[in-house]
This record gives structure tokens, C-alpha cells and sequence, in this order.
């Protein structure tokens, strides 16, 4: 029985239980706050930014601009998502830490397109801003969760020395500073592999985990369909504009319907025959392989609204077509590559996805296909993974839970 003239039973007596301690709650049957959700919206407005900027620059250069903020934004919303997996208690100072944090995101957002140039210092001010609320909330964890205090120990050393590192970008030249911002996310992605490697009785919520990056891939997915809506809008609804468009839409339908009834659905059936009371290396795999399958999807998602506009224009160029492609290669490779990672077997059954999806691209450089051409071909192959992959699980070659 609790002592009542404890100081935690005293300031939940105060606060009329507004603020409460931190606590485990990995053994919880839950999903995804209102609060998560609301805090997802700000990093809409950060992918539909980088987006924007992208696509003025369809270049390798702007690819890796591109490639290396998104992975900057994405590693932000991965540590308040990871933190809220293992303690998410939902008072009141955990509410306004996240709204901190979110406040700091719509920063972002704003700075987004000129992070690199003109608001260079106020980019980084926002990512500072988002490692001290995670700093914060790790420090309560540490407090009161005496169970998880290696765990919340590792997490805040990780934080600090990024948040350092992410400082001092703001007073060396900016090929410096880039590089910093690589070393402050490669310090901070030690953190759960080491986390991983522990003895601390600190798992990862399986059930929780799944459905917040699925979340997080309905918001990439988001830019596919509001880039396809703006792209037509700008193409004054010509006829070739709207070809593209429809294929366009064809291909981000059956991108979402290939992951949410196939790749995410095992991916969590995968999570979940590991279980067990500690973090797994299939929870890294799982983790650190949405981050090249979202950016993938974040890629096709620009790429399209360009094939739209430039087709309703004229010619669509070989770079916006090999933007696509490309995408489409890496979300199957990704997706591949996890699944074989987490189940700890090869990945050839799933290798002839990409393969395909590059005969499509490579055929484009080699004939100069139209636009067209190349979405439906793309579409065309994705539509074939998802009907393969249903008819595998329904035949019960594949298992898989609902994501």
C-alpha cells in the first residue's frame, strides 16, 4: 500500500492528480494518444517543406540536401516516439514538455526550405529546443522510474552530447556544421542499439511501436495525394496532366495498400513472436528500417506532384522520372531488407520487387519513355507486390497481424 505522506502522494493530493510521476508502461494494452496525434501534425508541415525545396532543386545535390534533413526531422520525431513508447503517463508536465517539443517542430517547419542557408541558426535553435524537452522528460523518467534509470541514463547522455554537438554547429564554417549535425544523429542512434544491448528490464511496447510508424508512414503518404491534388491544380487539369495524375494516384494507392496489408502488417507480426521482457535487435531493425522506406515514400511523394505539373507543361525530364523510380526502389528494397533483418532469413524472395521497379527506370534512361509510361509501369509493379502478397497470405505462406 502506498504511503500517503509520501512527496508523490502529497503533490498528486495538491495537484488533484495533474501532475503525476513517470511510469513503466510497456506491459500497458494501448495505442496512440490524441496527444502523439496532435504532435504529428506539426511534422507534416516539416515533410511537405522539405518537399517544396526539393523539388526546386532535382538534383544529387538536392537529393542529399534533401535525404539528410528529412533524416534529421525523422530521428526527432523516433526520439519522442521512443520515449513516449516506454512512459508516455500523460499529465500535465508531460503534455506541456510535448507541446514544447511541438512548438519547436513548427519552427522547424518554417525554417525548413532555408534550413541550410538563411535560417541556419534558427533550424538548429529548434532542434536544441526539442533535445531539452527530451532531456526533461528523460530526467523525470530517471527520477522516479529507479527500474529504468540505466535506460533514462543512456538516453539523456546521448541527448546532451548530441544537443552539444548541435551547438556547437552554430559557431564553426557550415560544411563544419553539417557534418556536426551527422555526428549529433549517429551519437544519439547509438543510444538504442546500446539500449538494445543492456541487461535493464526495459523492452520496447511491441503493440505501440508498430502503429506509430504506421502513422508516421500515412503522413509521408499524405504527400503523395496532396502532391498529386496540387500538381494538377498547377497543370490547369490538361490531358496529359490528368493521366499522370491518375496513374500518379494509382501508384500511392497501392504503395499504402502494399505496406498497411503486407510489409507494416509483418513487420508487427514479426515484433510480436519476439515479445519476450527485453528489447530485441529485431525492434532495431525494425526501427532504423523505416527511415529509408519513409524517405522513400517522402521522395515519390515530390516527385509526383513534379510529373504532374511538368507533364501538364510539356516534356517531364529524365531527373523527375528517376526521382520516382527511385523511390519506388528503395521502399522495396527497404521493405525487403527489414523484413529478411527481423525474421533473420535471406532476402531473395523479395529482392525481385526492386529489381523490377530498376529494369522500369533503367528502360526509361535507355528509350526515353513518356511520363506516363513510366508511373503506370511503376504502378504497375507495385499493384503486382500487393496482389502477390495477398494471395501468399491468404494461402498462409506469410504471416501477418493487422497493423
Amino acid at each position: 500500500m502506498a504511503d500517503r505522506s509520501s512527496p508523490r502522494s502529497v503533490l498528486g493530493a495538491l495537484t488533484g492528480g495533474l501532475v503525476r510521476a513517470p511510469e513503466l508502461r510497456t506491459d500497458d494494452e494501448r495505442s496512440a494518444s490524441r496527444l502523439e496525434l496532435f504532435f504529428d501534425l506539426a511534422f507534416v508541415l516539416v515533410v511537405a517543406e522539405l518537399a517544396i525545396d526539393f523539388r526546386a532543386d532535382v538534383t544529387w545535390h538536392g537529393e542529399l540536401v534533401f535525404a539528410g534533413l528529412f533524416t534529421t526531422v525523422w530521428w526527432a520525431w523516433v526520439g519522442s516516439t521512443l520515449y513516449a513508447n516506454r512512459f508516455d503517463h500523460d499529465d500535465v508536465v508531460y503534455r506541456l514538455l510535448k507541446l514544447g517539443s511541438m512548438a519547436a517542430v513548427v519552427g522547424m517547419a518554417a525554417t525548413a526550405t532555408e534550413a541550410t542557408g538563411a535560417y541556419f541558426g534558427i533550424f538548429v535553435g529548434c532542434q536544441l529546443v526539442l533535445r531539452a524537452m527530451l532531456l526533461l522528460q528523460y530526467l523525470r523518467a530517471y527520477r522516479h522510474v529507479p527500474g529504468a534509470r540505466p535506460i533514462a541514463r543512456l538516453y539523456m547522455t546521448g541527448t546532451a552530447v548530441g544537443a552539444l554537438l548541435w551547438a556547437v554547429s552554430l559557431a564553426v564554417p557550415r560544411p563544419i556544421g553539417f557534418a556536426l549535425w551527422a555526428a549529433a544523429v549517429l551519437v544519439e542512434v547509438l543510444v538504442p542499439l546500446l539500449a538494445t544491448r543492456s541487461s535493464a528490464d526495459v523492452p520496447l511496447h511491441v503493440e505501440h511501436l508498430p502503429e506509430r510508424f504506421a502513422l508516421f508512414v500515412i503522413l509521408v503518404l499524405g504527400e503523395s495525394v496532396a502532391g498529386i491534388a496540387h500538381g494538377l491544380h498547377d497543370a490547369h487539369w490538361t490531358g496529359s496532366g490528368l493521366l499522370v495524375a491518375a496513374l500518379g494516384f494509382v501508384l500511392a494507392a497501392a504503395l499504402w495498400w502494399s505496406y498497411f496489408d503486407l510489409a507494416g502488417a509483418r513487420a508487427k507480426q514479426l515484433l510480436s513472436e519476439v515479445g519476450g521482457e527485453r528489447s530485441d535487435h529485431a525492434h532495431d531493425v525494425y526501427v532504423f528500417g523505416q527511415l529509408p522506406l519513409t524517405l522513400a515514400l517522402a521522395t515519390v511523394g515530390a516527385g509526383l506532384e513534379l510529373a504532374v505539373v511538368q507533364s501538364g507543361e510539356g516534356e517531364v525530364p529524365t531527373g523527375t522520372r528517376l526521382v520516382l523510380a527511385g523511390g519506388v526502389v528503395v521502399y522495396l528494397l527497404s521493405v525487403s531488407f527489414t523484413e529478411a533483418g527481423m525474421s533473420k532469413k535471406g532476402a531473395r524472395r523479395g529482392l525481385w520487387w526492386p529489381v523490377v521497379a530498376a529494369a522500369v527506370a533503367a528502360v526509361d534512361v535507355a528509350l526515353e519513355l513518356p511520363a506516363a509510361v513510366v508511373v503506370g509501369g511503376l504502378a504497375a509493379v507495385v499493384m503486382a507486390v500487393v496482389v502477390v502478397g495477398l494471395v501468399e497470405r491468404s494461402t498462409g505462406r506469410v504471416a501477418v497481424e493487422e497493423v
